[in-house]
């Protein structure tokens, strides 16, 4: 919620905030990498600011005030060369140019659930929420988007199709959706693309994970062992695997070959988001204590997994009674059921 890195590989984790002095405004919102070398980790908070982590040092070194809280949480936040964006739920999208105090304000609709960047062209952002289609905007010409999603026509009900996961083509003249896949029927509050780009990992408020086949639409497989609703997703940039984090306070690691889970750990606070690192982080501090209680919940996990399951039949009423063979006043035997 505040600030932990997990390093699976050592088993720990690290608080990087005092838990003592702080507040609910404080709790991460969002989370992007600050640098293309990773030495830098922008996290962006419920009161609007926006802390930047050095990931060699171990340390926040710069706070920088991004917005209002009565504007709504951050949905989004991503960097380019020389500028850093975030958008709000609002629709109000900034765009921090380095070295200047002047901002480029976009309007890209309200309720605005989730702003995503284009990695292969930085300066292109995708916008989406309630009541709000797909939009996609080019940075350098804000003043209207490149794509505006149509939404697909009503069914026989004339009732309106809910949006489950879609795929869009922005390079054709069709603005709806050439692909629908769709997934369980609560709704879907996380979603991330691995590696190959031929499926997405999807999770919903009832904590299932599922992977959907992109060029199919249909279910690949779910992941298990999650526990109520998932806030974070993401999969890993070059490896077959993803971490998943949410309300019941756990960080978990699946295997996207086998869906299998490969780490379990049990983090404390209530999570928000996660973000992956494709190398290997040091840390500068010692915290042997938080070390320590990774540790011991994992051999929790071994010793219950490892326990036989007990049996004890139920003994009925009938069971406590004996039978017993008399002979009547005509002759013949007759049972009685005597107590004990």
């Amino acid at each position: 919620m505040y600030g932990t890195r997990v390093s699976l590989t050592k088993k720990q984790a690290f608080n990087f905030c005092e838990m003592s002095c702080l507040s609910r405004d404080q709790e991460v919102c969002v989370m992007a990498w600050g640098d293309p070398h990773e030495s830098e980790v922008l996290v962006g908070s419920v009161n609007g600011t926006v802390k930047t982590f050095s990931t060699d040092k171990g340390i926040f070194t710069a706070t920088r005030e991004c917005g209002d809280h009565s504007q709504g949480r951050f949905t989004g936040l991503a960097v380019t060369d020389s500028s850093m964006i975030t958008c709000v739920e609002s629709g109000l999208l900034k765009v921090w140019k380095e070295g200047s105090t002047e901002t480029v304000e976009v309007n890209v609709g309200n309720e605005i659930c989730r702003m995503r960047q284009n990695p292969s062209q930085r300066h292109h952002v995708a916008t989406g929420g309630k009541e709000n289609p797909l939009k996609v905007w080019d940075l350098e010409r804000p003043d209207k988007p490149i794509f505006t999603a149509k939404n697909v026509a009503h069914d026989w009900l004339d009732m309106r199709v809910p949006v489950w996961v879609r795929v869009y083509d922005p390079s054709t003249p069709q603005r709806r959706p050439v692909l629908e896949a769709q997934f369980g029927e609560y709704p879907l509050t996380a979603l991330s693309l691995p590696a190959s780009q031929d499926t997405v990992v999807v999770g919903n408020t009832h904590g299932e994970l599922a992977i959907l086949d992109l060029r199919k639409g249909l279910v690949r497989g779910c992941l298990k062992g999650l526990a109520g609703a998932v806030r974070g997703l993401q999969c890993h940039p070059s490896l077959p695997l993803v971490a998943s984090c949410g309300l019941d306070r756990f960080l978990r690691v699946h295997s996207l070959e086998d869906r299998s889970l490969q780490h379990k750990v049990y983090l404390k606070s209530r999570l928000s988001c996660v973000l992956l690192s494709s190398r290997e982080l040091e840390s500068s501090a010692d915290l042997s204590g938080d070390v320590e209680e990774v540790k011991a919940e994992e051999e929790k996990d071994e010793v219950w997994d490892n326990m036989e399951t007990v049996t004890e039949k139920t003994k009925k009423r009938a069971a406590q009674k004996d039978e017993a063979s008399v002979t009547g006043v005509d002759g013949k035997k007759k049972r009685k059921l005597v107590k004990k």
